[in-house]
């Protein structure tokens, strides 16, 4: 473990590459079995691709609550 505080949006950024990454490894198996020849997955399979989406809104969520909380703590500061 770190000695650094978590800032707002630390969370968020950190789920949202967790959802990435379980999306990321998805789109790999969804896409295997179509590039080998052999016979597609069910169809829930493909929306755990989406979660790569997903997962950088998430991130991206995150970021701008990093962002903002930053501002205020710099204006609050001036």
């Amino acid at each position: 473990m770190s000695n650094e505080t978590s800032r707002p949006g630390d969370l968020l950024v950190r789920i949202g590459a967790i959802v990435f990454l379980v999306g990321a490894v998805g789109t790999l198996i969804t896409v295997t079995p179509l590039l080998l020849g052999l016979d597609r997955l069910p169809t829930p399979a493909y929306f755990v691709s989406m979660l790569m989406g997903v997962g950088f809104l998430i991130a991206g969520g995150g970021l701008l609550t990093s962002i903002a909380a930053q501002r205020r703590q710099a204006k609050s500061a001036a």
